[in-house]
């Protein structure tokens, strides 16, 4: 019996060693089995794992390198549309704008770049428009281009309308005279011809527009009260029109800004504008000096400042000079104007800037020049001196509470302009030859 005992305990070990009973859970081979069950499936998602790291990692770096040459592509192509204004700046705009403070940009559009016009031209539309991210308010106040006043460094052409200042002497010039005529300071300046607007619209991919007045006028058929979409061709002459207006200038300008504002209101698809191909497309049609960082900016700090906008003009009274046709704008009315672009800038209210002219062409005391240097502070001396001619869109609605224009004349083109960068020379500037100091040129 001795002798049997090792061999029995011996089957018995080997039994329970290598002979599994199914229905036992908890033998010591299940758990054998568990083990190695556990180890074998991380080695099955390791690979999976690794491929999937690996792939992430391609596709970032396929993001990275895209992104890069977007970049790189956004960049080159606003390169291509700087142009300097090429004059002192009435204020440290670098430091306005790295600060979020408010800004006022100069919006200019010329009336050449379509109908085979290809000179430089004159900017048929003038407007200030002002940038306010912390009070998020965005104001546009319109200029009449036949407003008379002397063109800063163009004396010998005085009398003339503010419309011939960019046609003299480029944006620089068209800048001064602003800031002269209103006492504001202008940070920066946008110009577009008629063909970039038409290309801007489409690249929007159109706009929606609640016409004030029924009218067809080229591509442009609307019918008052009655929302309609336009497209680039179709804005532009809705936006030109200005004979059947019975506000004539002015009427147009309030068809201005609502095509502008109803560009601001595609924010969402402007990102479309920001490829290189579009942008080079524009690059006789657009300039700006914004650089690409300073645009960049603008979108990152001021785009809340679109959410509210007012809109205003300048109006001025018919009246003719020498046998030109000219806006007279009184010295109360562009106090008013005054007003309204420093409140908005939150500067200090000040006088009112000069037209340069004596009393002979305005009626009133000799105009004197007004120097500044204006730098953002409380605007607790200012009054709100908003009036009926002022437009509030508040944040969605774009109706206009504006009041009809009376005695407006407007003037004719002309087509006597120079190239592009090159300043007018009575020669060049005018097409009949007449000699330097031809008044009715500018007044024409």
């Amino acid at each position: 019996m001795n002798s049997e005992s090792p061999r029995s305990n011996s089957s018995r070990f080997s039994r329970n060693r290598f002979n599994y009973t199914p229905d036992d859970n908890n033998n010591n081979g299940d758990n054998g089995q568990n083990k190695q069950n556990q180890r074998r499936k991380p080695r099955k998602k390791r690979p999976r794992r690794k491929k999937t790291i690996i792939v992430v990692s391609i596709i970032a770096v396929i993001l990275a390198i895209f992104g890069v040459k977007k970049w790189y592509d956004a960049k080159n192509a606003v390169d291509s549309i700087f142009d300097s204004a090429k004059i002192q700046k009435s204020r440290d705009v670098s430091a306005t704008l790295k600060q979020s403070k408010p800004i006022s940009i100069l919006l200019l559009g010329t009336d050449t770049g379509a109908l085979g016009r290809n000179y430089r031209g004159r900017t048929d539309t003038i407007i200030v428009a002002t940038l306010n991210p912390k009070k998020k308010k965005m104001t546009l106040t319109s200029i009449p281009r036949d407003t008379v006043m002397s063109i800063p460094g163009y004396s010998n052409y005085s009398p003339s309308k503010i419309n011939a200042a960019y046609d003299l002497g480029g944006a620089g010039t068209a800048i001064k005279a602003v800031e002269k005529l209103l006492n504001i300071p202008i940070d920066y300046y946008g110009l577009i011809n008629m063909g970039g607007l038409e290309k801007i619209v489409d690249g929007v991919g159109g706009i929606d527009i609640t016409p004030k007045l029924t009218f067809k006028y080229g591509h442009a058929d609307v019918t008052k009260g009655k929302k309609i979409h336009l497209n680039g061709k179709a804005a532009l002459d809705y936006s030109r029109m200005r004979y059947t207006d019975p506000n004539g200038d002015y009427g147009r300008q309030t068809r201005q800004r609502q095509v502008l504002m109803a560009i601001l209101r595609k924010s969402d698809s402007i990102t479309a504008l920001l490829n290189q191909n579009f942008l080079n497309s524009l690059q006789k049609q657009t300039k700006t000096d914004l650089t690409f960082n300073e645009l960049l900016a603008l979108s990152t700090n001021y785009r809340v400042a679109t959410h509210h906008l007012k809109s205003t003009h300048l109006q001025g009274n018919g009246t003719t000079i020498d046998g030109g046709s000219y806006e007279l704008v009184s010295k109360s009315e562009r106090q008013r104007v005054t007003n309204f672009i420093r409140k908005a800038l939150d500067l200090s209210a000040k006088e009112t800037g000069t037209t340069g002219l004596s009393s002979i062409y305005t009626g009133e005391e000799d105009d004197t020049d007004t120097n500044s240097s204006d730098t953002n502070s409380s605007d607790t001396n200012s009054s709100d001196t908003t009036s009926s001619s002022t437009e509030d869109y508040g944040t969605t609605s774009a109706s206009s509470v504006e009041t009809p224009a009376s005695d407006t004349t407007g003037g004719a083109d002309n087509n006597g302009a120079t190239t592009d960068n090159t300043p007018a020379t009575p020669s060049q500037a005018d097409p009949q030859g007449n000699a330097t100091g031809n008044y009715n040129y500018y007044g024409q």
